[in-house]
């Protein structure tokens, strides 16, 4: 079965190993004629083909097409806007199978979670699809003398750029409530793992969108990404990614005043109180760190443990980071796969010898797991003090960096003592303290006795260098659209006359 799949994910990508992966503008593929970059199986180290870094011109074309097309989409009834996207899940759905084999394939994430990310992309689609029709609803605020009402119109074409560690999913997440706004896109995936995208926009013009409205461009930040985000006329710039990029875009849309929204890094603690149900804590901190390779924005890379109940919980944590099944991501029974690049590789191997030098206890891992690929043991870090750099920064890996606590008022002292901000998880039986460690932990999302279970029509995001704005529900079009205020005289109210005799 892992053999089949893999060759369900070669299949797929066939036509781009004979000739380079080029870009998807106003509706038809396009070779290119920039510079070329490779894409690499992170489970073998072997080259899967070459990439074109879109040219200035090409990426011109890509931007001219989601501005001429942005009248007419922009225009079309919610209802046929919802209808549209749904056709897009509909063939998502018919084609889960072979997008998991790909995501597989070029970013190396495993089966046992891609099996179902297709799906959650079609759900994304379905649940943005179903708000289509209602994107530009307003609120009425009346007053005396006047009705003042709001709409929202489609901000404009926009740039999405999106990261490499869950690529189908993320993509789905960003895309679709823009278009369901009626906001036409120009998409950049991340250029280490950009197949499953040119899947995507394939789908969307096979679902009938309409040439122009969905356009996909390949190439790395620092030329392609700098040129979109630069573009005068791309109205706002989603971003998915480092902390460090997200401020290079900022800087390079600041002379075109563009809107951003930053889904960025983070360093999130989870806190193991004493009175915790300690077996579900033990499965939730596991999963939320081991799960996707380590490769997740809001895993839970920090573990912070109350000093009565340490050793015992770290000693079980210990045993089971050590069972963990590292392997083939085609493989069903494979939890952690390989990491998405030789040079990512290498950035989280350089912190093993970073965490013994400040002292803290390499207790399980801390070295590539051997054999072809770009394999990492996973990682368990002890004794750790809050002030050490694996406690600071994110390492992005399947690495975990445990730290005692003594009372509540030190948790959150070393929950929040970190320049990122996007989620916490709190694990206590004492609803109490989960109010009061809730509102004070610096985070824009926290989970109570659960791991990352996530409710489409709530806010998702992150605070400090963790993010800027928040998607989810109405969130979303908040961000793609512009709110107007008009105010409707309902009599004749006095109006100061000047330029008369008095």
């Amino acid at each position: 079965m892992p053999s089949t799949r893999r060759e369900l994910a070669l299949g797929a990508t066939a036509p781009f190993r004979d000739r380079p992966l080029g870009h998807y503008i106003d509706g038809q593929s396009v070779d290119g004629t920039g510079s070329l970059f490779p894409v690499f199986d992170p489970s073998t180290g072997e080259s899967l083909g070459e990439a074109r870094d879109a040219t200035e011109g090409e990426l011109d074309q890509a931007v001219a097409a989601a501005t001429s097309a942005f009248d007419q989409w922009s225009r079309t009834p919610g209802n046929e806007r919802k209808a549209l996207l749904h056709k897009v899940a509909d063939l998502i759905e018919a084609r889960a199978e072979e997008i998991a084999a790909v995501e597989c394939l070029d970013a190396g994430q495993t089966w046992r979670f891609m099996s179902k990310a297709a799906l959650r992309g079609a759900e994304n689609f379905r649940f943005f699809a179903d708000r289509a029709p209602g994107a530009a609803d307003g609120q009425a605020l009346p007053t005396a003398g006047h009705l003042n009402y709001t709409t929202r119109s489609p901000i404009g074409p926009v740039a999405v750029i999106t990261p490499w560690n869950t690529p189908f999913m993320l993509s789905t997440w960003k895309i679709a409530p823009a278009l369901a706004a009626g906001c036409t896109v120009v998409h950049k995936p991340a250029e280490w793992s950009p197949y499953s995208a040119r899947l995507l926009v394939e789908i969307a013009h096979e679902a009938g969108l309409p040439a122009g409205v969905f356009n996909a461009v390949n190439g790395l930040g620092e030329t392609t990404g700098r040129r979109l985000t630069e573009h005068p006329d791309i109205k706002a710039v989603a971003f998915v990614g480092e902390s460090k990029t997200g401020s290079a875009i900022m800087r390079q849309g600041s002379e075109t005043l563009k809107r951003v929204h930053f889904e960025l890094g983070g360093k999130n603690p989870v806190i193991v109180f004493d009175d915790a149900d300690l077996d579900r804590a033990l499965d939730a901190v596991v999963f939320m760190i081991y799960s996707l390779n380590g490769q997740r924005c809001t895993s839970s890379s920090r573990v912070l443990v109350q000093r009565s109940i340490h050793d015992t919980f770290i000693a079980k944590l210990i045993e089971r980071v050590k069972q963990l099944k590292v392997g083939d991501p085609f493989d069903a029974a494979t939890e952690v796969g390989p990491l998405i690049h030789q040079r990512h590789l290498e950035k989280v191997s350089s912190y093993a010898a970073v965490a013994s030098g400040e002292g803290a206890t390499v207790a399980v891992g801390g070295a590539p797991a051997g054999g072809q690929g770009y394999f990492y043991a996973p990682t368990l870090y002890t004794g750790a003090d809050i002030s050490m750099r694996i406690a600071q920064e994110e390492i992005f890996g399947p690495v975990l960096t445990a730290i005692v606590f003594d009372d509540e008022e030190d948790a959150i002292a070393k929950a929040n003592a970190v320049d990122y901000g996007l989620a916490g998880y709190v694990w206590t039986r004492d609803l109490g303290r989960a109010l009061r460690v809730s509102d004070r932990l610096e985070a824009g999302m926290i989970w109570v006795n659960s791991e990352n279970v996530r409710h489409l029509p709530t806010p998702f995001g992150g605070v400090k260098a963790s993010g800027i704005g928040r998607d989810g529900g109405d969130w979303s079009f908040d961000f793609y659209m512009e709110t107007k205020n008009v105010a409707l005289a309902t009599g004749d109210h006095k109006i100061m006359r000047l330029g008369v005799a008095q």
